[in-house]
């Protein structure tokens, strides 16, 4: 699978000092996965998959990559492009197609 697209999201909420924008990834021109996280956590940028928060108020990802050699071109290339847009712009504008 073949990432495609990127569209970043900034979030200006001063409460969410870690969530640093939303990623919607699209593969092979046909497929997206709306609302993956940029987060800035205690060991660096990572991102978390979108999920959905159960009745026991354990969160479920609702879509996630089965390998860890997918997980790791997923995070390393929305962070590269997300770095890449806050390098170039300053700021993350609202709404950023970024191709890939």
């Amino acid at each position: 699978m073949k990432i495609t697209d990127i569209r970043l999201r900034a979030v200006k909420s001063e409460n969410e000092v870690k969530l640093k924008a939303y990623a919607d990834v699209t593969f092979n021109s046909s497929f997206v996965v709306h609302g993956l996280k940029i987060i800035d956590g205690q060991k660096g940028m990572f991102v978390a998959m979108p999920s959905r928060k159960m009745p026991d108020g354990e969160y479920k990802d609702i879509a996630h990559p089965i390998t860890p050699e997918l997980r790791k071109e997923i995070t390393d290339t929305v962070i590269a492009k997300y770095n890449e847009v806050m390098e170039k712009e300053g700021v993350l504008p609202e709404a950023e197609a970024v191709e890939e």
